[in-house]
Formats: C-alpha cells, sequence, structure tokens
C-alpha cells in the first residue's frame, strides 16, 4: 500500500465502521457546524447498485446491507435487490439506534468523551502533531482550547464528520438516517445490535497510546477528505466489496484499534445472526459497509457457525 493510498484509507475507514456514523449528528453538536455554500443545487442523481448479501435457514432469510454513515445529496440507492429485501423484510437491525433524547446523547458523549485526568488534549501531542492539530483547529474555524478537555478518541470523531461535511457529505443522506426514517413511517419494527454506551465505550476504553495515533492519523489525512470518501463511495456505488475492504480495512495497522472497531464487533454480530436464524422470520440489517468487506468480515465470521452469506444480485 502506498503512503497516499493508507492516507485515504486511515480517513474512509474511520467513516465505514460504524462508529463514527452513529456518532456523526451527535459528534457534530459539540463541534462547529459545516453545511454546504447557500445557493448551491444538488448535485443530480446517480443510481448506485451497493453490494447485498443473504442468510437463510428453512424458515428465516437475514439479509446483510453494508451502509455508508455520511453521503453527498443526489445518490440513488434504494432500488433494485436493496429495496426488494427491505419490503420483503418485518424487521430491520442498526448497528445502534438514534436516541430520542437529544440533550441526554450528547450527555452520554461528554460524560464518556471527556478526560478525567486533567491533562488537556493538546499536551498529550509532541511537535509537529501538535501543530498539524492546531492547524486543523483553525481551518475549522474552532479555537485551540474547545477540545482540550476532550480524550482523543472524541477529538477524532469531530475533526473527521467535520472533514466529510466540509467536503459536502451530510448523514441526513446517510443510508441509516434514510432507511431509520423508512422503518418508522412503515411501522417497521428496529433493533440495535449495541447501545450508544457500549459503542461509545469500545473507543473510551482504548489506550491512550492508541487514541493519539489515531488522532495524528485523522488530522494527516483531513485534506484528503473529499478524495477518500468519494473513492470509498464510488466502490460501495459499484458493488465492489473487494475494493473497499483494500480502502477501508487495510490501513488500519493498529491491532488494538482494529479489534475494538471491526474483528470484535464482526465476531459478535455473526453470533446474533447465528441466534437470530433459531426464529422464523425475514431481517434486514444494515450495518457500516467496513463490516461486510475483506478478512475479518462479518461473513467470515459466519463460517465459524457453518453459514455461507450469498451474494444477492
Amino acid at each position: 500500500m502506498t503512503f497516499a493510498h493508507f492516507r485515504k484509507s486511515a480517513l474512509a475507514g474511520a467513516l465505514g465502521l460504524g462508529l463514527i456514523g452513529f456518532g456523526g449528528a451527535q459528534a457534530q453538536e459539540a463541534a462547529a457546524p459545516v453545511t454546504a455554500a447557500a445557493g448551491e443545487a444538488p448535485p443530480p442523481t446517480v443510481q448506485a447498485d451497493p453490494a447485498l448479501w443473504l442468510v437463510e435457514d428453512d424458515d428465516t432469510k437475514i439479509y446483510l446491507f453494508g451502509t455508508v454513515h455520511m453521503l453527498k445529496p443526489g445518490i440513488g440507492w434504494f432500488a433494485g435487490p436493496v429495496k426488494a429485501a427491505w419490503d420483503a423484510s418485518d424487521s430491520a437491525v442498526f448497528e445502534v439506534l438514534p436516541g430520542d433524547d437529544q440533550a441526554a446523547t450528547v450527555a452520554t458523549f461528554q460524560r464518556l468523551g471527556t478526560d478525567q485526568t486533567g491533562v488537556k488534549l493538546r499536551d498529550r501531542l509532541e511537535g509537529e502533531d501538535r501543530a498539524q492539530y492546531e492547524a486543523a483547529l483553525t481551518s475549522f474555524g474552532i479555537p485551540y482550547p474547545t477540545f482540550d478537555s476532550f480524550e482523543p478518541w472524541l477529538a477524532t470523531m469531530n475533526l473527521s464528520i467535520l472533514g466529510f461535511a466540509k467536503a459536502g457529505f451530510d448523514p441526513k443522506s446517510g443510508v441509516e438516517n434514510i432507511l431509520q426514517a423508512k422503518a418508522k413511517a412503515a411501522h417497521k419494527p428496529m433493533i440495535g445490535l449495541e447501545t450508544m454506551e457500549e459503542q461509545l465505550g469500545f473507543l473510551d476504553s482504548l489506550p491512550m497510546t492508541s487514541q493519539v495515533k489515531w488522532l495524528n492519523e485523522t488530522v494527516d489525512t483531513l485534506p484528503d477528505a473529499d478524495e477518500a470518501m468519494d473513492e470509498m463511495v464510488s466502490d460501495w456505488a459499484a458493488g465492489e466489496p473487494e475494493k473497499l475492504a483494500e480502502l477501508l480495512n487495510e490501513g488500519m495497522n493498529d491491532p488494538v484499534l482494529r479489534k475494538a472497531m471491526l474483528t470484535q464487533r464482526n465476531e459478535n454480530w455473526a453470533k446474533w445472526i447465528d441466534h437470530r436464524l433459531e426464529q422464523p422470520g425475514t431481517v434486514f440489517l444494515a450495518v457500516g459497509s467496513g463490516h461486510l468487506a475483506g478478512a475479518d468480515s462479518v461473513q467470515d465470521q459466519l463460517k465459524r457457525y457453518g453459514l455461507n452469506a450469498v451474494r444477492v444480485e
């Protein structure tokens, strides 16, 4: 992998693996909002054909759909096999369900994301890393002290989301946001694989060295936000999970971070799928596209249970 490819994969991977996807709207509450320039017309609709898989037994079908948590407006993906699978499902499963109490959600972010040691975030960064971090804050119009009380993982989430938003990606156009709205409108039951507390706990429990490394890598990749996400969305829209795996997961070279964000969660979800097959019905399961691509994917983990996820064409 080239250094340029690593820069893109490190940034796009943050959005394809789910945790930031959930944190999008909430993390933006804690940071300066970034909006599209007034008067900009939405881009013309581009029809996507993202990948879809099916795991089934005699009386149960579980569709697996990889999502993108923020998209530029104008990308059409709810059609063909995806729409047919959604319409046929009697329940929808997501990584986590949105909270109804926004104030409580923000409070949870602040409780788990606030450094309890009293060490300022910028004091954890050395030399050029600190200078680049402060330059990133300046580029978003954020005063230096704003994130000083944050643990590095929360600053990483905020900066990543702001970078994507500045490049034109919007959580309101994200796949989960749209599917959850459709589920509510159709009174389709929704299930969360994780709670918000669990999701944020994965990051809060990371060693400080991994958190700081992740923050530094994110700051370094911010200039590539638009290019990285455009490439990721292009691969997703073309239904090419192999390319997605290369872009999203191969840049995650910290084994502690990889286990927390990717492999452990995939193992948990494969176990959930195996148990869910014991009940009849049709389920539409939507998780970050990075979880359904490459080595250690949910599909790989399902093989431990003798289950095979078949691509739906």
